[in-house]
Protein backbone atom coordinates (compact mmCIF):
# COMPACT_ATOMS: atom_id res chain seq x y z
CA UNK A 1 0.00 0.00 0.00
CA UNK A 2 1.49 2.94 -1.08
CA UNK A 3 2.27 5.51 2.14
CA UNK A 4 -0.05 8.57 0.94
CA UNK A 5 -2.80 6.00 1.07
CA UNK A 6 -1.94 4.34 4.50
CA UNK A 7 -1.69 8.09 5.59
CA UNK A 8 -5.31 9.00 4.02
CA UNK A 9 -6.81 5.54 5.82
CA UNK A 10 -5.38 6.39 8.83
CA UNK A 11 -6.28 10.10 8.97
CA UNK A 12 -9.71 8.98 8.21
CA UNK A 13 -9.87 6.18 10.91
CA UNK A 14 -9.25 9.16 13.25
CA UNK A 15 -11.63 11.67 12.27
CA UNK A 16 -14.19 9.11 12.44
CA UNK A 17 -13.10 7.71 15.80
CA UNK A 18 -13.03 10.97 17.54
CA UNK A 19 -16.91 11.70 15.20
CA UNK A 20 -18.29 8.23 16.92
CA UNK A 21 -16.56 8.01 20.09
CA UNK A 22 -14.71 11.41 21.12
CA UNK A 23 -15.99 11.68 24.71
CA UNK A 24 -18.27 15.07 25.12
CA UNK A 25 -20.34 16.05 28.01
CA UNK A 26 -23.89 15.99 25.33
CA UNK A 27 -26.55 13.72 27.30
CA UNK A 28 -29.07 13.81 24.71
CA UNK A 29 -32.51 12.32 25.17
CA UNK A 30 -35.13 10.73 22.83
CA UNK A 31 -37.87 12.39 21.45
CA UNK A 32 -40.46 12.58 19.10
CA UNK A 33 -40.44 15.70 17.06
CA UNK A 34 -44.11 16.80 16.69
CA UNK A 35 -44.74 17.14 12.46
CA UNK A 36 -43.40 19.94 11.07
CA UNK A 37 -46.91 21.56 9.33
CA UNK A 38 -44.70 23.83 6.92
CA UNK A 39 -45.39 27.33 6.31
CA UNK A 40 -49.14 26.08 5.29
CA UNK A 41 -52.25 26.90 6.61
CA UNK A 42 -52.67 29.74 9.10
CA UNK A 43 -48.71 30.01 8.74
CA UNK A 44 -48.71 30.14 5.17
CA UNK A 45 -45.67 31.85 3.28
CA UNK A 46 -46.45 35.78 2.89
CA UNK A 47 -44.01 38.74 1.85
CA UNK A 48 -45.70 41.07 4.49
CA UNK A 49 -42.28 41.63 6.15
CA UNK A 50 -40.82 42.73 3.29
CA UNK A 51 -42.07 46.04 4.42
CA UNK A 52 -39.77 46.76 6.86
CA UNK A 53 -37.60 49.08 7.79
CA UNK A 54 -34.21 48.78 9.34
CA UNK A 55 -33.15 51.71 11.97
CA UNK A 56 -30.10 51.97 14.03
CA UNK A 57 -27.64 49.72 12.20
CA UNK A 58 -25.04 50.91 15.61
CA UNK A 59 -27.00 48.43 17.53
CA UNK A 60 -25.65 45.01 16.65
CA UNK A 61 -27.49 42.24 17.30
CA UNK A 62 -29.55 43.97 19.21
CA UNK A 63 -31.80 40.37 21.00
CA UNK A 64 -34.49 42.23 22.12
CA UNK A 65 -36.05 45.95 21.66
CA UNK A 66 -37.85 47.92 24.24
CA UNK A 67 -40.11 50.96 23.88
CA UNK A 68 -40.62 53.58 27.14
CA UNK A 69 -44.12 55.65 27.60
CA UNK A 70 -42.82 58.55 25.62
CA UNK A 71 -42.39 56.36 22.19
CA UNK A 72 -38.32 56.08 22.50
CA UNK A 73 -36.69 52.85 21.29
CA UNK A 74 -33.95 50.45 23.84
CA UNK A 75 -31.87 48.01 21.92
CA UNK A 76 -30.12 45.10 24.29
CA UNK A 77 -26.55 45.06 22.03
CA UNK A 78 -24.37 41.63 22.20
CA UNK A 79 -21.31 43.48 23.54
CA UNK A 80 -23.62 44.61 26.55
CA UNK A 81 -24.47 48.27 25.99
CA UNK A 82 -27.72 49.52 26.60
CA UNK A 83 -28.74 51.66 23.73
CA UNK A 84 -31.39 54.38 24.05
CA UNK A 85 -32.51 56.70 20.31
CA UNK A 86 -34.91 59.25 20.49
CA UNK A 87 -36.01 59.27 16.65
CA UNK A 88 -35.41 56.96 13.91
CA UNK A 89 -32.80 59.03 12.53
CA UNK A 90 -31.25 59.63 16.05
CA UNK A 91 -27.30 58.67 17.36
CA UNK A 92 -27.59 56.39 19.87
CA UNK A 93 -26.96 57.14 23.39
CA UNK A 94 -25.49 54.30 25.29
CA UNK A 95 -27.29 54.14 29.37
CA UNK A 96 -24.81 51.55 30.63
CA UNK A 97 -22.92 48.37 29.42
CA UNK A 98 -23.34 45.40 31.92
CA UNK A 99 -20.45 43.71 31.13
CA UNK A 100 -22.63 40.39 30.08
CA UNK A 101 -24.83 39.83 27.21
CA UNK A 102 -27.90 41.43 27.94
CA UNK A 103 -31.14 39.71 26.07
CA UNK A 104 -34.45 40.18 27.29
CA UNK A 105 -35.63 44.43 28.39
CA UNK A 106 -38.97 45.82 29.87
CA UNK A 107 -40.19 48.43 31.82
CA UNK A 108 -42.04 48.57 34.74
CA UNK A 109 -44.99 52.01 35.36
CA UNK A 110 -42.55 53.78 37.14
CA UNK A 111 -39.71 53.96 34.03
CA UNK A 112 -37.59 51.46 35.36
CA UNK A 113 -36.13 49.38 32.72
CA UNK A 114 -35.52 45.48 34.20
CA UNK A 115 -32.95 43.21 31.95
CA UNK A 116 -32.82 39.63 31.43
CA UNK A 117 -28.92 38.69 31.15
CA UNK A 118 -27.67 35.41 29.86
CA UNK A 119 -24.50 35.90 32.02
CA UNK A 120 -25.41 38.23 34.96
CA UNK A 121 -28.96 37.41 35.85
CA UNK A 122 -31.87 39.69 36.27
CA UNK A 123 -30.68 43.23 36.75
CA UNK A 124 -32.42 46.58 36.82
CA UNK A 125 -31.71 49.86 35.42
CA UNK A 126 -33.21 52.65 37.55
CA UNK A 127 -34.48 55.93 36.01
CA UNK A 128 -31.51 57.77 37.47
CA UNK A 129 -29.08 55.47 35.40
CA UNK A 130 -27.88 53.26 38.36
CA UNK A 131 -27.40 49.30 37.54
CA UNK A 132 -28.32 46.90 40.47
CA UNK A 133 -28.22 42.65 40.43
CA UNK A 134 -31.79 41.93 41.77
CA UNK A 135 -31.40 38.15 41.51
CA UNK A 136 -28.74 35.59 39.82
CA UNK A 137 -29.25 32.38 41.68
CA UNK A 138 -32.23 30.49 42.84
CA UNK A 139 -31.92 27.71 45.94
CA UNK A 140 -27.90 28.02 45.84
CA UNK A 141 -27.53 27.16 42.12
CA UNK A 142 -26.47 29.97 40.06
CA UNK A 143 -28.79 30.88 36.76
CA UNK A 144 -27.16 29.10 33.98
CA UNK A 145 -28.75 31.28 30.97
CA UNK A 146 -31.12 34.12 31.91
CA UNK A 147 -32.99 34.66 28.52
CA UNK A 148 -36.47 36.81 28.93
CA UNK A 149 -38.41 38.67 30.95
CA UNK A 150 -41.56 40.60 30.76
CA UNK A 151 -43.26 43.04 33.95
CA UNK A 152 -46.68 42.01 34.53
CA UNK A 153 -49.71 44.33 35.23
CA UNK A 154 -48.88 43.50 38.93
CA UNK A 155 -45.52 44.96 38.38
CA UNK A 156 -43.91 41.66 39.16
CA UNK A 157 -41.00 40.30 36.64
CA UNK A 158 -41.89 37.10 35.35
CA UNK A 159 -38.31 35.73 33.55
CA UNK A 160 -36.39 32.43 32.38
CA UNK A 161 -33.60 30.86 33.01
CA UNK A 162 -33.12 28.77 29.36
CA UNK A 163 -31.20 26.40 30.34
CA UNK A 164 -29.35 24.88 33.80
CA UNK A 165 -27.13 23.37 31.72
CA UNK A 166 -25.28 25.12 29.19
CA UNK A 167 -24.58 29.15 28.79
CA UNK A 168 -25.75 31.36 25.73
CA UNK A 169 -22.25 30.12 24.14
CA UNK A 170 -23.71 26.67 23.71
CA UNK A 171 -26.72 27.42 23.12
CA UNK A 172 -26.88 24.95 20.17
CA UNK A 173 -26.19 22.07 22.61
CA UNK A 174 -29.06 23.25 24.48
CA UNK A 175 -31.20 22.31 21.27
CA UNK A 176 -29.07 19.20 20.38
CA UNK A 177 -29.67 17.74 24.04
CA UNK A 178 -33.42 18.31 24.47
CA UNK A 179 -33.40 17.45 28.12
CA UNK A 180 -35.70 19.71 30.00
CA UNK A 181 -33.39 22.01 32.33
CA UNK A 182 -35.50 25.43 31.56
CA UNK A 183 -37.06 27.26 34.41
CA UNK A 184 -39.92 29.87 34.66
CA UNK A 185 -39.48 32.47 37.90
CA UNK A 186 -41.37 35.31 39.03
CA UNK A 187 -39.32 37.69 40.80
CA UNK A 188 -41.50 40.71 43.33
CA UNK A 189 -39.65 43.30 43.86
CA UNK A 190 -42.04 44.75 46.53
CA UNK A 191 -40.60 41.68 48.58
CA UNK A 192 -37.24 40.91 46.27
CA UNK A 193 -38.06 37.13 46.98
CA UNK A 194 -38.34 35.51 43.72
CA UNK A 195 -40.17 31.92 43.36
CA UNK A 196 -39.86 28.84 40.81
CA UNK A 197 -42.97 29.15 38.75
CA UNK A 198 -42.07 26.25 36.62
CA UNK A 199 -39.43 23.63 35.93
CA UNK A 200 -38.43 21.31 33.29
CA UNK A 201 -39.05 23.28 30.57
CA UNK A 202 -37.17 22.37 27.23
CA UNK A 203 -34.98 25.68 26.07
CA UNK A 204 -36.95 28.16 28.09
CA UNK A 205 -37.60 31.71 26.17
CA UNK A 206 -39.76 34.36 25.79
CA UNK A 207 -42.29 35.35 28.03
CA UNK A 208 -45.34 37.48 28.30
CA UNK A 209 -48.22 38.11 30.84
CA UNK A 210 -51.98 38.54 29.80
CA UNK A 211 -53.09 41.94 30.37
CA UNK A 212 -55.34 40.73 33.28
CA UNK A 213 -52.62 38.93 35.24
CA UNK A 214 -54.30 35.64 34.51
CA UNK A 215 -51.62 33.36 33.11
CA UNK A 216 -48.02 34.04 31.73
CA UNK A 217 -46.68 32.26 28.48
CA UNK A 218 -43.48 31.08 28.23
CA UNK A 219 -41.85 29.78 24.64
CA UNK A 220 -40.22 26.14 24.73
CA UNK A 221 -37.89 26.84 22.01
CA UNK A 222 -36.73 23.25 21.17
CA UNK A 223 -40.15 22.12 22.02
CA UNK A 224 -41.87 24.17 18.92
CA UNK A 225 -44.51 25.35 21.20
CA UNK A 226 -45.83 28.34 24.02
CA UNK A 227 -46.60 26.71 27.32
CA UNK A 228 -49.90 28.59 29.79
CA UNK A 229 -49.07 28.67 33.16
CA UNK A 230 -52.04 30.21 35.49
CA UNK A 231 -51.66 32.34 37.93
CA UNK A 232 -55.32 33.30 38.87
CA UNK A 233 -58.76 31.41 39.47
CA UNK A 234 -59.51 27.82 39.63
CA UNK A 235 -56.73 26.44 37.23
CA UNK A 236 -54.17 28.80 39.53
CA UNK A 237 -51.01 26.98 39.13
CA UNK A 238 -52.04 24.59 36.13
CA UNK A 239 -50.03 24.71 32.85
CA UNK A 240 -51.60 23.69 29.28
CA UNK A 241 -50.58 24.42 25.94
CA UNK A 242 -51.00 27.48 24.23
CA UNK A 243 -50.02 26.75 20.83
CA UNK A 244 -48.14 23.94 19.47
CA UNK A 245 -46.43 22.25 16.22
CA UNK A 246 -44.91 25.80 15.31
CA UNK A 247 -43.31 25.95 11.73
CA UNK A 248 -40.00 27.47 13.51
CA UNK A 249 -38.34 27.81 16.70
CA UNK A 250 -40.05 30.29 18.87
CA UNK A 251 -37.81 32.88 20.51
CA UNK A 252 -39.18 35.98 22.05
CA UNK A 253 -42.85 36.66 22.88
CA UNK A 254 -44.47 39.58 24.06
CA UNK A 255 -48.01 41.06 24.36
CA UNK A 256 -49.15 44.15 22.83
CA UNK A 257 -51.29 46.83 23.56
CA UNK A 258 -54.33 45.73 22.09
CA UNK A 259 -53.88 42.49 23.86
CA UNK A 260 -52.53 40.46 21.29
CA UNK A 261 -49.24 38.36 21.72
CA UNK A 262 -46.62 38.67 19.02
CA UNK A 263 -44.69 35.66 18.73
CA UNK A 264 -40.72 35.70 16.91
CA UNK A 265 -40.03 32.50 14.24
CA UNK A 266 -36.23 33.02 14.82
CA UNK A 267 -35.94 30.41 12.12
CA UNK A 268 -37.68 27.33 10.34
CA UNK A 269 -37.42 24.31 11.38
CA UNK A 270 -34.34 22.20 10.78
CA UNK A 271 -35.81 18.81 8.59
CA UNK A 272 -32.24 16.94 10.11
CA UNK A 273 -32.75 17.90 13.64
CA UNK A 274 -36.43 16.86 12.85
CA UNK A 275 -35.21 13.47 11.50
CA UNK A 276 -32.73 12.93 14.59
CA UNK A 277 -35.05 13.60 17.41
CA UNK A 278 -35.25 9.34 18.06
CA UNK A 279 -31.20 9.24 17.55
CA UNK A 280 -29.21 10.66 20.23
CA UNK A 281 -26.10 8.85 19.32
CA UNK A 282 -25.88 10.91 15.74
CA UNK A 283 -27.01 14.53 17.68
CA UNK A 284 -23.65 13.53 19.23
CA UNK A 285 -22.05 13.02 16.55
CA UNK A 286 -23.55 16.95 14.99
CA UNK A 287 -22.47 18.26 18.51
CA UNK A 288 -18.54 16.96 17.41
CA UNK A 289 -18.42 18.43 14.09
CA UNK A 290 -16.79 22.19 13.39
CA UNK A 291 -19.50 24.85 14.02
CA UNK A 292 -19.59 25.76 10.92
CA UNK A 293 -20.58 22.14 9.60
CA UNK A 294 -23.47 22.33 11.67
CA UNK A 295 -27.13 22.95 11.19
CA UNK A 296 -27.13 26.80 11.22
CA UNK A 297 -30.29 28.98 11.35
CA UNK A 298 -32.01 30.08 7.86
CA UNK A 299 -33.01 33.42 6.64
CA UNK A 300 -36.92 32.64 6.14
CA UNK A 301 -38.20 35.42 9.02
CA UNK A 302 -41.29 36.02 10.67
CA UNK A 303 -44.09 36.61 13.10
CA UNK A 304 -47.47 35.62 14.54
CA UNK A 305 -49.85 37.90 16.36
CA UNK A 306 -51.78 35.22 18.25
CA UNK A 307 -54.89 36.28 20.69
CA UNK A 308 -55.78 34.91 24.27
CA UNK A 309 -57.22 31.49 22.95
CA UNK A 310 -54.11 30.72 21.23
CA UNK A 311 -55.45 31.45 17.81
CA UNK A 312 -53.24 32.95 15.02
CA UNK A 313 -54.88 36.13 13.96
CA UNK A 314 -51.82 37.59 12.12
CA UNK A 315 -49.04 36.21 10.38
CA UNK A 316 -46.15 38.12 9.14
CA UNK A 317 -43.36 36.59 7.02
CA UNK A 318 -40.69 37.32 4.41
CA UNK A 319 -38.89 34.41 2.99
CA UNK A 320 -36.00 36.17 1.81
CA UNK A 321 -35.09 37.53 4.98
CA UNK A 322 -35.03 41.13 4.33
CA UNK A 323 -34.33 41.54 8.25
CA UNK A 324 -33.96 37.85 9.60
CA UNK A 325 -33.43 35.47 12.86
CA UNK A 326 -35.52 38.57 14.34
CA UNK A 327 -35.51 36.85 18.13
CA UNK A 328 -37.94 39.36 19.37
CA UNK A 329 -41.12 41.69 18.54
CA UNK A 330 -42.62 44.58 20.47
CA UNK A 331 -46.07 46.63 19.72
CA UNK A 332 -46.63 50.28 20.22
CA UNK A 333 -49.16 52.32 18.87
CA UNK A 334 -49.88 50.39 16.10
CA UNK A 335 -45.85 49.85 14.43
CA UNK A 336 -43.77 46.29 15.01
CA UNK A 337 -40.13 46.40 16.42
CA UNK A 338 -37.75 43.55 16.19
CA UNK A 339 -34.80 42.29 17.69
CA UNK A 340 -32.29 40.06 15.81
CA UNK A 341 -29.59 37.69 16.87
CA UNK A 342 -27.79 38.03 13.23
CA UNK A 343 -28.22 41.32 11.72
CA UNK A 344 -27.69 44.77 13.01
CA UNK A 345 -29.85 47.16 14.26
CA UNK A 346 -33.26 46.99 14.42
CA UNK A 347 -36.48 45.95 12.23
CA UNK A 348 -39.73 48.20 12.12
CA UNK A 349 -42.74 47.45 10.38
CA UNK A 350 -45.23 50.69 10.12
CA UNK A 351 -48.13 48.99 10.09
CA UNK A 352 -49.36 45.29 10.72
CA UNK A 353 -53.17 45.53 10.11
Amino acid sequence: MRPFLKISLGIIAVLLLYLFFWPIPLQPEVWAAPDNPGYTGIFASNTRLQAVEVLHLSCPECEDVAVDSSGRVYGAAVDGRILRYDSPQAEPVELVNTGGRPLGLDFDQAGNLYIADARKGLLRLNANGKLETLVNSYAGKTFGFTDDLEVGPDGKVYFSDASDRWAIESYKLDILEHLPVGKLYVYDPLTNTTTLLMDKLYFANGIAVAEDTSFVLVNETSSYRTLRYYLKGEEKGKVDTFIQGLPAFPDGISRGSDGIFWLAMISPRNALLDNLSERPFLRKVIARLPTWLQPAPATHAGVLGINRQGEVVYNIQDPEGKFSQISSVQEWGGHLYFGSLGREGLGYLESYK
